[in-house]
């Protein structure tokens, strides 16, 4: 069961699902319309909305502003070969913002989902960095 819950406005669910469910490891959780969908991924929930799809996450707010994708804020998936990981996902035509760098606690890339949103792909090199320390 998800222990953290993290909505992501898209352009287009469908392909938002092909996505995450395709190259990032999701499983698709439900999908009732074409404004909604959850997936999971461990203890992760990805709720998925697209603007103006009535109640709910995508619609616009009482000032007049409607949800957009994009943005900066992210969250990331730790992977075991990131250089693997990037050669897979730019052989399948996925959109990065950067090339990999390595920071204090391991090395990372940042890579768009269809609507632009970013995800980030993140090796440890050190224990404390990992999600789950042996």
């Amino acid at each position: 069961m998800a222990k953290l819950q993290v909505r992501y406005i898209v352009d287009d669910v469908a392909e938002a699902i092909a996505f995450y469910c395709g190259h990032l490891g999701f499983t698709e959780v439900m999908h009732p319309n074409e404004f909604f969908a959850m997936l999971s991924r461990g203890d992760l929930r990805l709720v998925l909305t697209k603007p103006g799809g009535g109640p709910g996450g995508g619609q616009e707010t009482p000032d007049g502003r409607v949800p957009q994708p994009g943005g900066w804020n992210r969250f990331a998936i730790e992977v075991e070969d990131l250089a693997a990981m990037v050669d897979r996902l730019r052989g399948a035509g996925v959109t990065f913002r950067n090339d990999i760098v390595t920071g204090v606690g391991g090395r990372q890339v940042i890579v768009d989902d269809p609507s632009g949103n970013p995800i980030e792909l993140f090796q440890p090199l050190i224990e404390q960095a990992r999600l789950e320390p042996a």
